[in-house]
């Protein structure tokens, strides 16, 4: 913090951290968390998705290469991608069996590819919670916890099928990902973790995923992510485009709220 920064915090401190003024500063907080690119996901605008796709487009970056949604749900973000004239292949994984059922109809619409898995370290059985008797929610998540304390809903376990996305990588011989797009409920890491070669062989230039309190429930600090994917730089989606993190911070970094964020690999000469 620079001389004027120590200054304005001096004064603000002994103007304003007072009790009175703590709802104030609390609302001021929160209505900033918007202003960060951080709760807004009411729909592909204000959530930043929309300006993010133009911007891969205009770098040419859908010009060849697979595109893989990982947590596809009912696959709202792969129609959104061909309604915005992406023409490249889209796998679309969704374990979860009542809303892949429903992902499969809409796959056959948009002419994309849904996969019955779900992503994750390995090939493996696994259970997925979602509410009892309404799966297929978006909300269905590796870990009960996000039904039961995030969501305050009573859970119900099923299981499903599990592949890395190395393993679906080498079976599909795909050689390039254009996009790879994780939105897990808190599983994102052990979606990367899965990932490594992929990671390690620069096939995944550009890495989209969601970090928000269902990270609480899986233990998983945004410093994980970050070090697990070295070479790449960091940033926060707002509803204009995308704005870099910087070096990392805990304070610019922690924090347990919906957001949207990129990962673009470094350009090395």
């Amino acid at each position: 913090m620079n001389a004027l920064g120590k200054s304005v915090k001096r004064i603000y401190v002994l103007l304003f951290a007072r009790r009175i003024f703590y709802p104030v500063n609390l609302f001021l907080y929160k209505l900033s968390l918007f202003g960060l690119g951080l709760r807004n996901y009411e729909n592909d605008t204000v959530s930043g998705e929309k300006a993010f796709i133009k911007f891969l487009k205009a770098l040419g970056k859908f010009d060849s290469g697979a595109i893989l949604d990982i947590g596809a749900n009912l696959g709202n973000y792969s129609m959104m991608l061909r309604k915005n004239g992406i023409t490249q292949p889209i796998f679309a994984f969704e374990p979860h069996p009542v809303a892949f059922s429903k992902l499969s109809e809409v796959a056959v619409a948009y002419n994309f590819t849904a996969v019955p898995e779900g992503a994750g370290e390995a090939h493996s059985v696994a259970a997925i919670y979602d509410y009892q008797g309404d799966g297929g929610s978006e909300h269905a998540s590796m870990y009960k916890g996000v039904i039961e304390h995030l969501h305050k809903g009573k859970a119900e376990e099923v299981a499903i099928a599990l592949t890395s996305i190395d393993e679906f990588v080498a079976k599909h011989d795909i050689s390039k990902i254009a996009l790879l797009k994780i939105d897990t409920e808190g599983h994102e890491l052990s979606v990367l973790k899965g990932a490594r070669q992929t990671i390690a062989s620069g096939m995944a230039e550009v890495i989209q995923l969601e970090f928000n309190e269902m990270n609480v429930i899986s233990r998983t600090f945004f410093k994980d992510i970050v070090d697990i994917l070295p070479g790449y730089d960091f940033y926060r989606m707002l509803p204009d485009g995308l704005k870099a993190l910087g070096p990392y911070n805990s304070t610019n970094y922690e924090i347990f709220s919906f957001q949207n964020i990129v990962a673009l690999k470094q350009l090395h000469n």
